[in-house]
């Protein structure tokens, strides 16, 4: 059937829009790179930016040759729990999985691994990363996807038996992404334990700084523009005018997911950099950093089917949940250089929950139904929708934390049984630039290590 004109245009600038908006995701991952670097210990940059690299180009390759397909897989194998169909990238159903499509899911895969990166760096062994990033990518975060966001999924909202009549509303991945993550990094920093020095003889946390404040917050800054294409991007398509709604079309629907984004985050930081203030008596710019990722995080789930107020209340409460997880952490024993876990998985934990009760039932048929009139649909709780949509919100929540739990902690274990996770104390100690990477990161490191050797050389010439 031939193709006219408009249908031709229309079809260009949404693979422009969708392709754009996988170009800012991508960039997330130089956001990650240079938040990671910053966070660590000077002796340990060199080592978090690779395996930054690292989690791109191996999730790359695994999530061509498998992810994709039991993400959005559509042979006969598939059914409603996992896609089978491998290089599902040539098998195009309806037009949609096209490669712009694949390109910006890809995307979203390797920031998954790079969430994980985060929580057990500074002792981890560099083959370790080559592994879980592999199968993070591959295999678990993918089936999640295929959950949510493919159609056949259980927990689909937009397939044709919706899970509680409702579906789960995970728009662009609270769930998927950052709770699989942090699920993921949760696990992985448990049985790896703590990092030397990290608590003292009597379990009282130490302060281990990161090294390079700037770089946090330009990667804070990178991450900020990034999210403007993991949110309003999710939409896929920008040309789609609503049948029944005059006026109105996806492109309004992107501008207000833009709007609750931004001020989610805004606020969350706010919250973070009074709260802060409280509680340890002055102003800490990397902690306000992490508090507007958090409310990012957790306004991702609904950011396309809530109001800007109450994205407002989702970035305050996100910054108390980081706050509050920080603090159990502390008491734990728990060690996360990054607070990845807590942050990704604590503030995407609620993002579920939030969604569930403030998702606005004409914004849920904007985003899933085209608009059309005439369509019900479960909606926030609080808002008066009832049970139905925060009850499905809670079952992806345990679903995802359970899937996760299951394939990420035996693959953790087995590799610390067979010695392939933790560097060696003396190791970590040297940092791992200087033991698994030959030399660091800055040229004053070296000079450092060399000056005690230059200033007996001085002595013994004019002895």
């Amino acid at each position: 059937m031939a193709v006219s004109w408009e249908e031709s245009v229309e079809s260009s600038i949404n693979t422009i829009y969708l392709l754009f908006s996988a170009y800012l995701v991508f960039v997330m991952q130089l956001g990650f790179a240079m938040l990671c670097a910053g966070s660590v210990r000077a002796k340990n940059a060199m080592n978090i930016l690779l395996t930054n690299v690292v989690d791109a180009v191996v999730g790359s390759i695994s999530y061509y040759v498998f992810g994709f397909a039991f993400a959005f897989g559509t042979g006969s194998g598939s059914n409603s729990f996992i896609g089978t169909h491998f290089f599902a990238l040539h098998d195009v159903p309806d037009g949609k999985y096209d490669y712009s499509f694949f390109l910006y899911q890809w995307a979203f895969a390797i920031a998954v691994a790079g969430i994980t990166s985060g929580s057990i760096a500074e002792r981890t062994q560099f083959s370790a990363y080559l592994i879980f990033s592999f199968f993070l990518s591959g295999f678990v975060y993918p089936i999640a996807a295929h959950w949510v966001w493919s159609s056949p999924g259980w927990l689909s909202p937009s397939g044709n038996n919706l899970f509680l009549g409702s579906g789960a509303i995970d728009f662009a991945g609270s769930g998927v992404v950052h709770l699989v993550g942090g699920i993921a990094g949760l696990w992985g920093a448990i049985i790896e334990g703590p990092r030397v020095g990290r608590f003292d003889a009597f379990g009282k946390p130490v302060i281990m700084r990161g090294h390079n404040a700037t770089l946090v917050v330009l990667g804070t800054f990178l991450l900020w523009f990034g999210w403007f294409g993991f949110n309003p991007g999710s939409f896929d398509e920008i040309v789609v005018a609503y049948p029944d709604s005059v006026g109105q079309g996806n492109w309004t629907a992107i501008g207000r997911t833009a709007v609750t984004t931004t001020l989610a985050g805004s606020m969350a930081g706010i919250t973070t950099l009074f709260g802060q203030r409280l509680l340890v008596g002055h102003w800490d710019a990397l902690a306000v950093c992490n508090g507007v990722l958090g409310g990012f995080v957790a306004i991702t789930s609904g950011c396309s089917v809530v109001e800007p107020w109450a994205a407002i209340i989702c970035g305050f409460v996100a910054a108390w949940v980081l706050i509050g997880l920080n603090i159990l952490a502390a008491k734990y024993r728990f060690d996360d250089p990054l607070e990845a876990a807590q942050l990704h998985g604590g503030c995407g934990a609620w993002g579920l929950i939030f969604t569930g009760l403030f998702a606005k039932e004409e914004f849920i048929i904007q985003a899933y139904d085209g608009g059309k009139a005439g369509v019900s649909r479960p909606y926030g709780l609080l808002l008066g929708g009832g049970w139905a949509l925060v009850g499905a919100q809670f079952v992806e929540l345990i679903a995802i934390v359970g899937w996760v739990t299951v394939t990420m902690g035996p693959l953790f274990y087995a590799l610390h049984t067979l010695r392939l996770l933790r560097i060696s104390i003396d190791e970590e100690v040297a940092g791992l630039d200087i033991s698994s990477h030959g030399g660091y990161a800055y040229h004053d490191q070296i000079e450092e290590t060399r000056a005690p050797q230059r200033y007996n050389d001085y002595l013994l010439m004019n002895s």
